[in-house]
């Protein structure tokens, strides 16, 4: 069994990365982060109620409506919005958090629990530490790398 962000998560990233890429003075629309990213408009409006409930977006409403993120790129992680979307970040439910070793009953005899808490201090260090605004230069850098060259005369 391989360990997998599902597309709830990875859509998630990806349409947080392209709100604020195209974020301006009015409000980004869903249909068209949908459009550019290739996600459908239902599933991307479940992805933002929920990250709306967590205080990552707010939804403004009318005719110039959509969405904003709310804060600064840089102070917003891919982990904030993985847990949001997926849930505990953890390979196995017994290293999620700190609680988690009480519901294990193997716990204090688990020669793999070291491996499994690695593992997810090292995912957990990653998305931490990756903000949005990583993400957009990072997206910014490729887009410039693929784009044609211009030639003037």
């Amino acid at each position: 069994m391989a360990m997998r962000t599902s597309t709830k998560g990875r859509y998630g990233v990806r349409a947080m990365v392209d709100l604020v890429r195209h974020q301006g003075p009015e409000p980004v629309r869903l249909r068209d982060i949908a459009e550019r990213q290739g996600i459908s408009d239902h599933y991307l409006e479940q992805l933002f109620s929920s990250l709306r409930k967590a205080g990552l977006v707010r939804s403004v409403r009318g005719t110039k409506g959509g969405y904003e993120l709310v804060g600064d790129p840089s102070e917003v992680t891919v982990g904030d919005i993985l847990r949001v979307l997926e849930g505990p970040i953890g390979p196995v439910e017994c290293v999620e958090d700190e609680d988690s070793l009480t519901h294990c009953d193997r716990g204090d005899v688990c020669a793999t629990r070291l491996l499994w808490k690695r593992l997810h201090d090292a995912i957990a260090s990653v998305v931490d530490s990756t903000t949005l605004a990583d993400l957009v230069e990072e997206a910014s850098r490729l887009e410039q790398k693929t784009a044609p060259p211009m030639y003037y005369i």
